[in-house]
């Protein structure tokens, strides 16, 4: 009977040491653990903490391919749902003929097209950005 007392107390002796290792956590460890992954930003309202976003993006301008592959290749690349390929100059013309040249193509990419949202997710880019990736992947 004396083992099954020292084994009971063992484990017991464990439970209560992990327990209390557990417990000794900070507010401040607590608070790194839980925060959140990232913030939701709201064109034309202050986004506290842009200011680090922009600087290891570089601050400057995008440059077309820049933006193809964060934002464009994804569908443009393999044609997702009718998406005209990159560098498929026909698909692009025709888009152009009907859609009233390169202006409506970024109209069109600005306001967004079937399944292809406002600015192909490319919220920060700026109109003259769009339209140098337009080209670029047009050929236009």
């Amino acid at each position: 009977m004396n083992l099954i007392k020292k084994m009971l107390v063992a484990n017991a002796a464990v439970l209560a040491l992990w327990a209390v290792s557990a417990q000794a956590a900070t507010n401040d460890d607590i608070a790194e653990r839980i925060k959140p992954v990232g913030e939701v930003c709201v064109q034309g309202e202050e986004c506290k903490g842009i200011e680090a976003v922009a600087a290891s993006a570089g601050g400057g301008a995008k440059t077309p391919d820049d933006i193809i592959a964060g934002h464009c290749g994804a569908c443009h690349t393999t044609g997702v749902l009718g998406a005209p390929k990159i560098g498929d100059a026909a698909a692009w013309k025709e888009r152009a003929d009907h859609q009233g040249g390169l202006d409506g193509l970024l109209a069109k990419a600005i306001s967004g097209i079937n399944a292809m949202p406002p600015k192909g997710t490319c919220a920060d880019c700026s109109d003259d950005e769009l339209k140098a990736t337009i080209k670029k992947m047009s050929g236009l």
